[in-house]
């Protein structure tokens, strides 16, 4: 009998491959009462590799529901240390860098004042401050405010002007004001009586460190004759003196 392989089976007349493999056993099947020979041992064999093959072409069901993940795994054995590294090329020398510190700045100011000085001189000093400066390299900064006045008939000139230990300030110029007037009021047959508060103000270099005797000076212009001066009428003057880091 030749061998049914699958693919030679009908796969939409499944009732009709049952009989034909029914017809088969039973044709193979042998007679009641006979002895098992050889023939009859290969028959019983067909038969069986006939019942394989129907059973390998059973439909395949539908594909089950996935399953879900498992619960995480511990942790593994923690490893062992690596093996240690070797040092690194030498690198190339540096250069040698100074680093300079400088010393946190304290301020350092100092103010003189007068209720009402009254002063009517047209040359000398006015007032005085004593100041103590904490270092030779820094500057002076110096201020006075207060009431100045000038009259005159004629044309005149007065001019206020700093001076420090005496002498006036050469880092770089004097600090210095000046009032001019031209004429005095004829129509009135008097001068001009004009007290306004003015300020004298500026910065001073080259002072050493030490006691500083700064004060206030009234003196005369180039080329043009004083008049009648006046500071500090009826009113406050002060002298401001700071010193400051260049």
């Amino acid at each position: 009998m030749k061998r049914l392989s699958p693919a030679a089976l009908p796969s939409r007349q499944p009732l009709a491959v049952g009989l034909l493999l029914l017809l088969l056993v039973l044709a193979a099947a042998p007679p009641p009462g006979a002895s098992e020979n050889p023939k009859g041992k290969q028959k019983a064999l067909r038969q069986r590799e006939v019942v394989d093959v129907y059973n390998g072409m059973c439909l395949q069901g539908p594909s089950g529901v996935p399953g879900r993940d498992g619960n995480p795994g511990i942790n593994g054995i923690p490893g062992t240390p690596g093996i240690p590294g070797r040092d690194g090329l030498k690198g190339e020398k540096g250069e040698c860098m100074r680093e300079s510190f400088e010393e946190s700045w304290t301020p350092n100011y100092k103010q003189c004042s007068w209720s009402a000085l009254n002063y009517g001189i047209d040359l000398g000093k006015i007032a005085e401050c004593t100041f103590t400066k904490m270092r030779t390299n820094s500057a002076l900064r110096v201020l006075f405010s207060g009431s100045l006045r000038l009259k005159c008939k004629n044309a005149c000139c007065q001019r206020w002007y700093f001076t420090f230990n005496g002498a006036e300030c050469s880092g770089p110029l004097p600090i210095e004001a000046i009032i001019y007037l031209d004429q005095g009021s004829p129509e009135l047959n008097s001068t001009i009586n004009i007290h306004r508060t003015s300020s004298v103000e500026g910065l001073c270099e080259g002072i050493s460190a030490g006691l500083v005797d700064v004060a206030i000076w009234v003196g005369t212009c180039l080329d043009y004759p004083k008049g009648d001066a006046s500071t500090g009428w009826n009113s406050v003057s002060r002298i401001i003196i700071e010193e400051l880091p260049k």
